[in-house]
C-alpha cells in the first residue's frame, strides 16, 4: 500500500529537490506539486492526500493561513526558510517542521513521523488489528506471494534481490522491478528459508545468491550498496569465511610477495 503525497511550495528549485526526495521512497506516491496553495484545491476536494508538504511563505495565502481553511486536513509537513514559524507550525497540528535546506536523512525523519501517525490511526480504526491489506506472506520452496496495491504478486527467490524496510513498510527489489507492501521486515526473516536470505541491516534482508562483494561494511548486489549493521557483521563474515585474523591484516599484509631476484 502506497501513501499519497502532494507539495505545495512556490520556488521552482524547492519543489523539485522535494520531488527527488519523494521519488527515493517507493511508498510514497506524487500526486502532484503546485505553487500555490490555491491550485491545490481542487486536488483536495477530489482526492484525499495522505501527507502534505507546504511552504509557509507565498504570495497568495501563507501555508499557514491556508491550512485553517481546510478540512479534513492531511498530515502536514511545514517546508521553509524561517525558523520563527516553528511554534506557530505546531500550533496547527503539523507533523514536523524542516528548516530550508534540509538534508534527505530530516526529510525521512520526518516522513517516518507521519507514517508512524498514519498507521496507529489506521490500527484504532480497525479494533487494534493490523492495518494491512491482506495477510502476511505465503512461502514456498522457490517462490512467496504478497499483497500489495491490492493485488497478489508472486515473487520469485531467483529473482528477488533483496528486501528493504521502511518503517511499517517493506520494498522487495527484484532485477525488474520494486514492490512495496505493508509488512512486518522482522516477520519476514522468521519465515524466508535462511539458506537463501540473510539479514544484514536492520534496514535490509539480501539474497545469499545475488552478494557480488563485500568491501569493509558494504555488500554490492547488482551495482547497488548496502550498509553491513554492526549486529550483523559476524554473521556476514561467516558467510565468507572471514575469520578474525584476516580483519586484522594491515593493507600490506595482502600485498604479492616481491621477487627475490
Amino acid at each position: 500500500m502506497k501513501l499519497t503525497c502532494a507539495i505545495v511550495d512556490d520556488e521552482f528549485l524547492a519543489r523539485q529537490y522535494l520531488k527527488d526526495y519523494v521519488e527515493k521512497l517507493s511508498f510514497l506516491e506524487l500526486v502532484g506539486d503546485f505553487n500555490s496553495p490555491l491550485m491545490i484545491l481542487e486536488e483536495l476536494k477530489r482526492n484525499a492526500i495522505d501527507i502534505l508538504f507546504l511552504d509557509i511563505q507565498m504570495p497568495d495565502i501563507s501555508g499557514l493561513d491556508f491550512l485553517k481553511t481546510i478540512s479534513p486536513q492531511p498530515y502536514v509537513i511545514l517546508t521553509t526558510a524561517y525558523k520563527e514559524y516553528a511554534l506557530e507550525g505546531y500550533e496547527h497540528n503539523v507533523i514536523d517542521y524542516l528548516l530550508k535546506p534540509f538534508s534527505f536523512d530530516r526529510f525521512l525523519k520526518a516522513v517516518n513521523k507521519a507514517v508512524d501517525k498514519i498507521e496507529k490511526e489506521r490500527s484504532a480504526g480497525n479494533n487494534g488489528k493490523s492495518s494491512g491489506e491482506g495477510p502476511l506472506p505465503v512461502v514456498e520452496d522457490t517462490y512467496m506471494t504478497i499483497r500489495a496495491d491490492r493485488k497478489w504478486y508472486k515473487i520469485n527467490f531467483d529473482d528477488l534481490m533483496y528486501m528493504e524496510g521502511q518503517k511499517a513498510y517493506v520494498t522487495f527489489h527484484t532485477r525488474t522491478k520494486k514492490i512495496t507492501g505493508l509488512i512486518s521486515l522482522k516477520e519476514l526473516e522468521e519465515s524466508l528459508p535462511a539458506d537463501k536470505f540473510i539479514r544484514i541491516h536492520k534496514s535490509f534482508i539480501v539474497s545469499i545468491k545475488h552478494i557480488d562483494t563485500l568491501e569493509g561494511n558494504m555488500i554490492g548486489i547488482s551495482g547497488q550498496k548496502l550498509s553491513v549493521g554492526s549486529s550483523y557483521r559476524e554473521k556476514v563474515h561467516n558467510l565468507f569465511n572471514i575469520k578474525q585474523q584476516d580483519l586484522d591484516k594491515t593493507p600490506e599484509d595482502d600485498q604479492l610477495p616481491q621477487d627475490p631476484s
